[in-house]
């Protein structure tokens, strides 16, 4: 097989010594490289096509920023890994939609193996040659939605209050009256009613708000043709399962960015039937008419049709756009849960599950047959004995929809 290439980008030679002596383990599973500047890099990465980069923000000449947007827009399937320390948050700024994942600096040598693992196996997701052409053959691509990027840049902004992001969504009338709709329905299981988006900000935090309206607003933009597909069946299973997800994460983790990483994932998780449905309707009426013929599930009959699966084409859209590497690694691996190398919790294992459960709990809704919880892997994670609970979680949660 061949070596899976990482380049590291610090101006520091001592840095760069300290990362190839901790790496050294991994030298039989990756082509680790090195480069002192940003321009050095971008020389090394015009021969050959690296998973992933991992560079320093602050270098003189060309900083981490500028040279990980060149990275995005010269090879936008490289996984993009940031070093960064506490003086860094002006910079950090100018990143967002750019880096996949921060890392701080110095780095633990764990999470670093960790996170190179996770990004190199995604890169070999969403290169794969079948998708790159199907991708190529669409006219184009929806582009991050505006509102939303106006979001995420007031959210990393130290100065932005709940009022800052409350106003952004006002300014979209139509916006603001979907989210207080979702907001004070049954789904989200409030006992009072919210009346603005500010109080919806207060009530369901940030990052909830901000997947609610990243998904509002990527459903409300793409229409499609299909006969066989229904979109507006696709967000209200998609919002079932960000909610499901999101509440597995919580009976598993206290960590805040899992449980937040796990909502937004799970909206997102059907993104790449919506391309497909949208861009490529009549492809994809082939999809669900062979999925019910031969009883077939949706997953298998698309990558027979269009020789690949809508985990990996959501994957490589959200990629893109640069949203956190865990909410694009769960999208790819929500359907080859046992392909994630992660030996933890973690949203890629939550938004497998809710989605599983889900379809167990609606069967009517399953187009061909039925993609199970993967069982091997979850008593791999020893988290078989926890099934029934995240059983009663999600059906509580549909109870309520």
């Amino acid at each position: 097989m061949t070596k899976r290439r990482i380049l590291f980008v610090d101006d520091d030679p001592n840095i760069l010594s300290g990362i190839r002596r901790v790496l050294r383990p991994l030298r039989e599973d990756f082509d680790l490289q090195f480069a002192e500047s940003g321009r050095e890099a971008l020389e090394i990465m015009e021969g050959a096509e690296f998973a992933a980069v991992v560079s320093d923000m602050r270098m003189p000449g060309m900083d981490g920023a500028a040279f990980l947007k060149m990275v995005q827009s010269l090879y936008p399937c490289t996984i993009r890994i940031m070093l960064t320390g506490q003086a860094d948050e002006d910079a950090i700024l100018r990143t967002v939609g750019v880096v996949h994942q921060f890392l701080e600096k110095p780095s633990d040598p764990e999470l670093l193996k960790s996170v190179l693992l996770r990004a190199s196996a995604l890169h070999t997701l969403i290169v794969d040659e079948k998708l790159k052409e199907i991708i190529s053959g669409i006219e184009s691509l929806p582009s991050l939605p505006e509102v939303y990027d106006r979001l995420q840049r007031a959210l990393v902004c130290s100065e932005s209050s709940v009022a800052d992001v409350a106003a952004i969504i006002e300014e979209d009338m139509a916006m603001s009256a979907k989210v207080l709709h979702l907001v004070n329905s049954a789904f989200f299981g409030l006992f009072q009613r919210v009346e603005s988006p500010a109080r919806a900000v207060g009530l369901l935090g940030l990052e909830t708000i901000k997947g609610i309206v990243l998904g509002m607003q990527i459903f409300s933009e793409m229409k499609s043709e299909s006969k066989l597909f229904c979109l507006n069946k696709l967000w209200a299973h998609s919002m079932a399962v960000g909610a499901c997800a999101k509440k597995i994460a919580l009976a598993e983790t206290n960590d805040k960015a899992i449980i937040d990483h796990s909502f937004i994932a799970g909206i997102l998780h059907d993104v790449g039937k919506l391309v497909f449905a949208s861009k490529m309707s009549e492809s994809y009426d082939r999809v669900v008419t062979l999925a019910r013929q031969q009883e077939v599930s949706l997953y298998e009959a698309e990558k027979e049709v269009l020789h690949a699966g809508h985990d990996a084409a959501g994957a490589y859209l959200i990629g893109l756009w640069g949203l956190s590497g865990p909410v694009v690694e769960a999208i790819g691996f929500h359907h080859r849960i046992i392909e994630y190398p992660d030996n933890s919790f973690n949203p890629a294992l939550a938004v497998h599950a809710a989605n599983a459960i889900y379809y167990e709990l609606r069967p009517k809704e399953i187009i061909g047959v039925f993609s199970p919880l993967d069982y091997e892997y979850l008593e791999k994670m020893g988290l078989a004995g926890k099934i029934d609970g995240w059983r009663t979680i999600c059906a509580e949660i549909l109870s309520q929809e």
